[in-house]
């Protein structure tokens, strides 16, 4: 057969997409070839069977992210799978309303909301009174949300009424195959409710551009979409003639609240009746694979890295970094991945960082691991030896805007996490933070670049001023470089994925020896 250039392959005839084995719930899709052979490099990955062994310091989780990604349309579906990988790895599920009892050695985490995950891991030498040491993401991204009433006709089609969330590009969602997914609401048989999540895998929406025939300046003048009446997916032509409604009916099955064929579609991915569904919380999403690109497969190409990408790598850390018999048996900390939703829209929510979600933990583990101890101020002396690695992408330096960028800051994909500096503290991290970080990966020959943003600039935030000053823990802000943040698709290098990686195990496992080399007070 004729060679096939790299460019072509996902078009080619012979391309499918295949369901994924390692998980029955999984939702995730392979890129694969029957049979042939076009290239010495490996085909373009919209995703990857999770079959790598995590205890390879060397095996890339590379394609165990593209899983990740490709199951996590909402920030539900991200914490659902962080918590079936959690419980797989023989951590202990927590609930908040319980009584912990709590052992040097053990592993734990719980979730709220099911949009906020904590998880943690005890070392053996742990005495009262010694730190956390903290790696903090969120799982939110920005995207569309239905509605309280999102259904809406015009010139015979059925739409769905939408809010923002977050700064997104707002443009970059026209012309894509687009669904909903998020959570439901369900009444059982005996009258409880049960919480469940959906996710319709087919193109469901589309928001369509309005003909260059009809808007002949948008190339000159710029496209300016109205976001409340431009911004409106569609959803399906209007019946002729509607469906009769139910003698009984819900409210949610009602034509003045969500459209009947909506609601009819959700529950047969449910497998219930339309009136079984009490209420719901849906996002929009773009239905196209995480898959690998660029000319040698270099770049990830996909939607919401920031910022699962930093999700993943910190909860992969956390997980290799405990996962075999005595990599805890010599640890004096608390290892703990934070992943919060909400930090798109400011944090200021019962899931969001602004809560004190990871502090209430902190303070419990301490309580529960004090026994009978009755020194002085054991959580108190735990937060001053503690360290937080805030996480989440960074800007990398754009090849057509240079000029964004400050001249001597201009962070590269595949050249290593970045650090994130700020004078005026919208990035919490300081000289001391910084050298420590950047000391742990010096020790394992990692690469690490700076970033500072131009005075003529604003600059962008994130959790890490919260955290550092809800109770006072030293934080360094970092990052993965990448372009088209907060597009419907971004692109971040496949390289850097695996150095954050390493960086954060590596950060697990011997940050409690660099830390006791430098005094400050």
């Amino acid at each position: 057969m004729a060679a096939i250039s790299r460019v072509q392959l996902l078009h080619h005839p012979s391309a499918v997409f295949s369901r994924l084995p390692h998980s029955p719930s999984s939702s995730s899709f392979a890129f694969s070839l029957h049979r042939r052979k076009f290239s010495r490099s490996p085909p373009l990955l919209c995703s990857s069977s999770s079959s790598s062994s995590s205890s390879s310091t060397k095996a890339s989780i590379v394609g165990d992210l593209l899983d990740y990604l490709n199951e996590s349309w909402t920030q539900f579906h991200a914490t659902a799978e962080a918590k079936r990988q959690l419980i797989a790895a023989g951590f202990h599920l927590l609930n908040e309303n319980d009584e912990w009892d709590l052992k040097p050695g053990g592993r734990y985490f719980f979730t709220r909301n099911m949009s906020c995950l904590v998880a943690f891991a005890i070392g053996e030498k742990y005495i009262v009174g010694n730190g956390f040491h903290v790696i903090a993401a969120h799982t939110d991204s920005p995207c569309l949300k239905l509605k309280p009433k999102s259904a809406s006709s015009k010139s015979n089609y059925l739409m769905l009424n939408v809010q923002t969330y977050g700064g997104g590009l707002w443009h970059t969602w026209f012309d894509r195959d687009l669904s909903v997914a998020g959570r439901v609401i369900v009444r059982g048989s005996d009258g409880s409710f049960l919480h469940k999540l959906v996710k319709v895998k087919r193109p469901l929406l589309r928001v369509p551009t309005l003909a260059i025939h009809l808007n002949r300046t948008v190339n000159t003048d710029g496209f300016k979409p109205n976001l409340e009446t431009h911004l409106v997916p569609l959803l399906a032509t209007k019946p002729e003639e509607e469906p009769a409604e139910p003698k009984e009916k819900s409210s949610l099955s009602s034509k003045a609240v969500h459209h009947p064929l909506l609601m009819q579609i959700l529950s047969d991915e449910l497998c219930c009746d339309v009136d079984d569904i009490v209420n719901i919380e849906l996002n929009i999403c773009d239905t196209q694979p995480s898959c690998l690109g660029g000319a040698n497969n270099e770049f990830i190409f996909s939607g919401r890295l920031d910022n699962l990408a930093s999700s993943y790598c910190a909860l992969r850390a956390l997980v290799d970094s405990c996962g075999s018999p005595g990599d805890l048996s010599s640890e004096h900390a608390i290892q703990m991945v934070a992943l919060f939703d909400n930090e798109e829209v400011g944090s200021d929510s019962f899931q969001g960082a602004g809560a004190p979600t990871m502090f209430q933990a902190m303070r419990r583990i301490v309580g529960s691991l004090a026994n009978s101890y009755a020194g002085e101020s054991a959580f108190d002396r735990a937060i001053r030896q503690s360290f937080l690695v805030s996480a989440d992408m960074a800007h990398g330096v754009h090849p057509n805007f240079m000029d964004k960028h400050e001249e001597h800051h201009r962070p590269e994909m595949c050249k290593g996490l970045v650090i994130k500096h700020n004078a005026n503290q919208r990035y919490a991290t300081s000289g001391v933070t910084a050298f420590l970080f950047k000391e742990v990966a010096k020790i394992h020959n990692l690469p690490t670049q700076d970033f500072v943003v131009r005075n003529d600039m604003g600059c962008g935030s994130t959790i890490g001023p919260i955290l550092a000053s809800g109770v006072g823990i030293r934080t360094v802000d970092c990052g993965i470089a990448q372009l088209s943040m907060h597009s419907v698709r971004e692109v971040c290098g496949k390289e850097d994925i695996d150095i954050a990686y390493k960086h954060f195990k590596a950060f697990y496992r011997t940050f409690s020896s660099i830390d006791r080399k430098l005094i400050v007070d």
